[in-house]
């Protein structure tokens, strides 16, 4: 009888332990880990064991007013155990448990300290200039956090255009010049926007060649003819405009 190739004597040897693995580990598992439907009724049971912690936020609008104020204003989305922790004990015993009421500062801005990668508009503030060594609460409140007044200037919200215009050609170009802000975008940013120019001709008071006819205080701006330069596209799909690049 020819003697098998080593390779494939090994290749077998592996695959015999393999199998044989597999039989020994249905003997060795337990029929929670081997039965799906068993195993959901163990998982389901074991959770509802564990203890109830977190109560839900609709446990709360029976006993507190600043439910019905936290569902209409800013904080609507958030659960009210997001700030207070968890409010299972207190539901059970409110006499006896009170939630947390955090009153520091460095609580709120674990949220809005000012960081790069929170989408445009959310509220955010550099913690040591904005209101230093005060308690968030003193002006805002925490159930419908509405500013004292509406932010004056664009930096306020969007600080990194702001600092990147500041370096860039459009430099004393006003923000209003290229977009109608509307009085709620101040109140509600992120659900009333702002204008962006839809069309080349918008750029092209400024840089179009026949601007220089029409507005002598553009006379110095970098001048392309509308009519070939970069054809169908809206300008702003290959330049930024607030750092647009000059050749």
């Amino acid at each position: 009888m020819k003697k098998l190739p080593e390779a494939l004597t090994r290749l077998l040897i592996v695959f015999a332990v393999f199998i044989c693995g597999i039989f020994l580990l249905r003997f060795i598992l337990p029929a929670t880990l081997k039965d799906t439907k068993m195993h959901i009724r163990a998982t389901i049971e074991k959770e509802t064991l564990r203890e109830k912690k977190y109560a839900g936020s609709s446990a709360c609008k029976d006993c507190h007013d600043e439910y019905n104020v936290k569902k209409e204003g800013y904080h609507r989305n958030l659960s009210c155990e997001t700030c207070h922790g968890p409010a299972q004990r207190h539901v059970e015993n409110p006499q006896e448990v009170k939630p947390e009421v955090p009153q520091k500062r460095e609580f709120c801005i674990l949220c809005h300290a000012y960081n790069l990668a929170r989408p445009t508009g959310f509220p955010q503030i550099n913690p040591v200039l904005h209101n230093p060594l005060k308690p968030c609460a003193t002006c805002h409140n925490p159930h419908d956090p509405k500013p004292p007044q509406v932010p004056t200037e664009c930096v306020a919200c969007h600080g990194e255009i702001s600092r990147t215009k500041a370096i860039s050609p459009h430099v004393q170009i006003e923000c209003t010049t290229c977009h109608t802000v509307p009085e709620e975008h101040k109140v509600t940013p992120r659900a009333v926007r702002p204008t962006i120019p839809q069309e080349r001709e918008f750029c092209g008071k400024c840089h179009g060649k026949e601007s220089d006819e029409k507005n002598a205080s553009v006379k110095d701006t970098p001048k392309v003819d509308l009519s070939t330069h970069g054809e169908k596209y809206l300008c702003w799909q290959c330049h930024y405009p607030h750092m647009p690049e000059v050749e």
